[in-house]
């Protein structure tokens, strides 16, 4: 029987979290945690999306901490940088060059309608630039670059993924197929974790702080924050995301960490209190971070280790991003030398 010769072509995946300085519980359980296991499915490229942070006033040496931090959690939550690309926006050039190539390509109207463009002007009013009003093709330009299959995409960041697709579709109708068109990555099995205070509502690092629990935060404050985490009066533990969203979001959290079910934990905790159920809890998450921490203050202490991946791995990203650009650069027409 005759073998076949034919090699398949895994699909690139591309995903950029800003280095904000805090990666909670919810980014690890919802999506960091899943991407360990993707590099086997697809070719991933994990980015410290530094430039988008750009539209916020920022602290340049809290910038470039939160920046390495970033970088060192990507790795001490399981990324192998041999096995993904793990590397900063602003290390390869052709993010921006793309970004404003594609600027001439996007209509005003359709920035204008970007939802989180109008939440982030009620938020920061006295700092609506320019850049937060284009973020969306900076965020194109990211993905397209890569000729990126799928992206993972919260609820959050549709918008975004869509106006993308409408800005790659706009440039192929005009030059031929250029970039190929995203699809959203959607895991088959993601624990959706929420706000400890306000369990209607996604766990948010913008929030305040004892809404969410960071992946660094200490023992002693996860234990604390858990201790706070709203409930409600009625004293039962069952799960019922309805009706009892405190409860059940502590369950969710409970039952991700261990690799259960939340009925399976509110099964085993049945009879007991809130405080037996927020210690369960707590513990869990506690024993859960902790090889995650120790090995962030590893690579976090080791600045050469550190610095030499980042190198490597934006040097690999440029090499990709420098196809995509001279294919844009030469269809266009922009004379090349």
């Amino acid at each position: 029987m005759e073998q076949s010769n034919e090699v398949i072509q895994k699909k690139n995946l591309f995903s950029g979290i800003q280095p904000s300085g805090n990666i909670t519980l919810g980014n690890y359980l919802g999506a960091l945690r899943n991407f360990v296991l993707l590099h086997e499915q697809y070719n991933c490229l994990f980015c410290v999306v530094d430039l988008h942070a750009l539209t916020l006033r920022q602290d340049p040496a809290a910038l470039r901490r939160n920046s390495a931090s970033l970088a060192a959690l990507y790795i001490a939550c399981g990324l192998d940088p041999e096995k993904n690309i793990i590397y900063c926006q602003s290390h390869v050039p052709e993010h921006a060059e793309l970004g404003w190539i594609l600027n001439c390509f996007t209509y005003m109207g359709e920035l204008s309608r970007m939802t989180q463009f109008k939440d982030k002007s009620q938020k920061h009013a006295d700092n609506i630039n320019a850049g937060l009003f284009t973020y969306p093709v900076l965020m194109a330009s990211d993905i397209l670059l890569y000729q990126t299959h799928v992206v993972p995409v919260g609820a959050d960041q549709k918008q975004h993924l869509e106006i993308c697709r409408d800005i790659a579709g706009r440039f192929n109708s005009i030059y031929g197929d250029v970039f190929v068109i995203p699809e959203p990555y959607i895991p088959k099995t993601s624990a959706r974790i929420m706000s400890l205070s306000d369990p209607t509502r996604k766990m948010s690092k913008s929030d305040a702080e004892d809404s969410y629990v960071a992946v660094l935060d200490a023992p002693d404050a996860i234990r604390r924050k858990f201790k706070r985490a709203v409930t409600d009066s009625e004293a039962e533990i069952r799960y019922d995301p309805e009706n009892k969203p405190g409860v059940s979001n502590l369950l969710s959290i409970l039952a991700a960490v261990k690799g259960t079910t939340p009925e399976e934990e509110a099964s085993a905790l049945s009879g007991l209190g809130y405080g037996a159920l927020k210690e369960a809890t707590a513990q869990a998450v506690v024993e859960a971070l902790a090889p995650i921490q120790a090995r962030y203050q590893e690579i976090i202490k080791d600045k050469d280790y550190l610095n030499a991946i980042l190198k490597t791995n934006a040097e690999k990203a440029h090499a990709i991003a420098f196809r995509t650009l001279r294919k844009v650069y030469k269809k266009i027409g922009l004379y090349q030398i």
